[in-house]
């Protein structure tokens, strides 16, 4: 069985998250038929598209929670909905052991999805990073570790920041 870790833009503009989606479960459907692990934050964007494919095609999905408060103080009222579903089909809850939500428990997060992860997939425009802990550094970490990593950026993707 293969691990796929996913990293990725929380910001995806609207007819993004059909496009990203139809690349992610093309790329998914390579490793379903030996069957696949999804490890994944569930956060709003691409790790909550990533997860719920890998459900979609029967999957096991790994979710990382990067603190006891986060769905309490950073989940939005209008993704709250979602992250709940994916956290409860979840096969394995990770809660990192922070008390807080942080730049700190979020690199633990990216950490703990690298230490997992036989493949990378990383929805990622390429651009630099803008702070500690994003999609960028977490690409930058799982090559320095050489773990195969798939850019998925397909064309037409927008950010809507």
């Amino acid at each position: 069985m293969t691990v796929i870790a996913v990293t990725g833009h929380m910001d995806l503009g609207e007819e993004s998250v059909v496009l990203v989606r139809r690349a992610l479960e093309a790329l998914l459907a390579d490793h379903a038929e030996d069957g696949v692990t999804g490890v994944s934050c569930i956060a709003k964007g691409a790790d909550s598209i990533f997860a719920d494919a890998v459900l979609s095609l029967g999957g096991r999905l790994v979710a990382v929670v990067p603190s006891a408060d986060y769905r309490q103080t950073k989940v939005k009222p209008a993704y709250a909905a979602e992250f709940d579903r994916l956290y409860q089909a979840a096969a394995e809850v990770v809660v990192m052991p922070f008390v807080e939500a942080n730049r700190e428990a979020y690199e633990a997060a990216n950490d703990e999805l690298l230490r997992r992860a036989d493949h990378v997939f990383a929805v990622w425009d390429g651009k630099p990073g803008n702070g500690r802990g994003g999609t960028a550094d977490t690409v930058a970490a799982a090559r320095a570790a050489q773990l195969p990593v798939t850019v998925v950026w397909p064309e037409g993707a927008t950010r809507t920041s």
